[in-house]
């Protein structure tokens, strides 16, 4: 399969034609959590056309981006995973994705999946508020629907989907536009409680320790009687 190229001794423009199409770096950022199968990544996107998808799979692999492998169950499944060298965009994509977070407008009919909550954790993580700091986060997002934890142990991080059997605090957003609004200081923790659209179980000062910990842009101040010590 030959690549369309720009031209140029550049490696930003090689960057560009190996992941720069259309989808590709939704791919990455997708196959950045673990190998999956061809029908994972489409109900991860699923505005995607599979022709495009298994053409950009074919064109990642040609350049070393991407492998299939066979997996050694029963069902000899192939999945799709990042190689060595692709599994190293992974600050890239973190990157990218928190620089271009600072001008989202999330609409009522954008989709929000299990992926993209995740690896939100980590490209909003600001690790250096986090030293000495050891707290459990469970997030519910779409009526329940849509579930992911992230776990805090002294400056590191580790979010996964699903709930946690030991979460200091349960957070419910009643819209997609109010986790973003506390991620961008828009709305602080306080006002959100206040205003009833956040639900919590457990305590509103973590819920304030979480805007501080995952964050877009400088961080916020604590409000006076949130503040954790």
């Amino acid at each position: 399969m030959t690549l369309r190229t720009y031209g140029q001794i550049c490696g930003l423009a090689r960057a560009l034609e190996l992941v720069g199409e259309r989808w590709s770096m939704l791919v990455v950022r997708d196959l950045l959590l673990g190998p999956k199968r061809f029908t994972d990544l489409m109900r991860g996107l699923p505005k995607m056309p599979a022709s495009i998808l298994s053409s950009r799979l074919n064109e990642m692999e040609a350049a070393g981006v991407v492998r299939r492998r066979v997996l050694p169950q029963l069902d000899a499944a192939v999945v799709y995973e990042l190689t060595e060298y692709g599994a190293e965009l992974d600050q890239v994509v973190l990157q990218l994705g928190l620089w271009g977070a600072r001008s989202l407008k999330p609409g009522p009919q954008d989709l929000f999946t299990i992926d993209s909550a995740v690896l939100s954790m980590y490209a909003t993580f600001r690790a250096e508020f986090a030293v000495g700091v050891h707290v459990n986060f469970e997030l519910h997002y779409d009526d329940d629907d849509l579930v992911v934890h992230a776990l805090v142990d002294d400056g590191a991080l580790k979010a996964a989907e699903g709930p946690h059997t030991d979460a200091d605090i349960v957070i419910r957003p009643q819209e997609a536009s109010v986790m973003y609004g506390m991620l961008t200081g828009q709305i602080s923790a306080a006002e959100a409680l206040r205003a009833g659209s956040v639900k919590i179980e457990g305590s509103p000062e973590h819920l304030d320790l979480f805007t501080r910990l995952f964050h877009v842009g400088p961080a916020p101040v604590p409000e006076q009687g949130l503040a954790v010590h």
